[in-house]
């Protein structure tokens, strides 16, 4: 027997359970697409600008002496990670869970690291701190980690989608 549940729970999933899993997918989905879209303009709009207008003594502290190393950090890596967590739970690929949770730490990080080189902070800062620990909360939520969710594979079987049971399985 596996278990698909956590903590030994020997419940088998119920209606309300499937909405939470529906809830905690598609606001994955959402925080994604919206930390994806949000990192690559940052990260394009600090390379076209040369920092949306902030001084180069913002840097002081930093390891870079211009912004295009942050910009292309922002676009490529936290965007960039983004884009394939996104893409692959919309896709429903189990894999899109660990991406997600690469990309969720990579945001949290990242503005853990712009906070301190800055040596500031603005109410951006805090919504993708937010955002970010969101997704990391969803992904916790769709893994089965969290006691009130039971775990269920991100795609259905094929006979399940149509309400129907697979015959000879």
């Amino acid at each position: 027997m596996t278990r698909d549940r956590p903590f030994g729970t020997d419940r088998p999933p119920m209606r309300s359970d499937r909405a939470l899993h529906s809830i905690a997918l598609w606001g994955l989905i959402a925080v994604s697409v919206f930390q994806a879209a949000s990192a690559i303009a940052g990260g394009v709009a600090l390379l076209v600008t040369g920092g949306l207008g902030m001084p180069a003594s913002m840097l002081a502290s930093a390891p870079f002496r211009s912004f295009v190393a942050p910009a292309l950090i922002l676009l490529v890596v936290v965007g960039g990670t983004q884009v394939v967590a996104a893409a692959l739970v919309l896709s429903r690929r189990e894999s899109g869970l660990v991406w997600s949770a690469v990309a969720g730490f990579a945001m949290v990080i990242w503005i853990f690291a712009e906070t301190a080189l800055i040596a500031g902070s603005s109410w951006l800062q805090w919504l993708f701190f937010f955002t970010g620990t969101v997704q990391l909360a969803n992904v916790l939520a769709l893994t089965g980690v969290v006691a009130w969710l039971p775990r269920e594979p991100l795609r259905r079987r094929e006979g399940a989608r149509r309400g129907r049971a697979r015959v000879g399985s």
